[in-house]
């Protein structure tokens, strides 16, 4: 094993999941400034929380817009959602509860190259796909389907040596 793989796997200090996830995507949504407030605030007045949020990059003047909430509240979200969406001309709103969220958590994870990539390549030799990703400080998160959650987190706890007691 060279030396930049063994100091990233070193690193890393555990794997974790969430299989209460769900995914709400606004197709459409008007690039201008205040639409994300205006999408987030009704949201959070009725007391839901949101966590991983993706916006694409405009493209004609038009930017689909990703987020996620709790599975255990993505009926009353998505109602709070169309009803935003509606009042902003904006196009569909796409929803998924099948997912669940897998995690690298460990130290300097955005000053030390390989985290991410050891990830996705561990995932992709899995047959894994990822639905989406977000990265901190001190942890890499993707988006994958809940039925294989279990399959990736073995996979990515014996890539990141995980498995040994040492």
């Amino acid at each position: 094993m060279n030396r930049q793989v063994g100091e990233i796997r070193n690193r890393v200090s555990g794997i974790a999941t969430d299989t209460n996830v769900s995914k709400i995507t606004v197709l459409g949504v008007v690039d201008r400034p205040g639409i994300a407030a205006s999408l987030f605030e009704p949201l959070t007045e009725v007391g839901i929380s949101v966590d991983v949020i993706v916006q694409n990059a405009s493209v004609g003047g038009a930017t689909d817009m990703t987020f996620t909430v709790m599975r255990t509240d993505l009926a009353r979200a998505e109602q709070v959602v169309q009803k935003v969406a509606n009042d902003l001309g904006s196009g569909e709103v796409v929803t998924a509860s099948d997912l669940a969220k897998l995690s690298i958590v460990g130290t300097g994870m955005q000053n030390a190259p390989g985290y991410a990539s050891t990830m996705f390549r561990t995932l992709a030799d899995a047959g894994i796909n990822i639905e989406m990703i977000t990265t901190s400080e001190i942890r890499i998160t993707c988006l994958v389907k809940e039925a294989q959650v279990a399959e990736a987190a073995r996979a990515l706890h014996t890539a990141f040596d995980l498995d040994s007691t040492g």
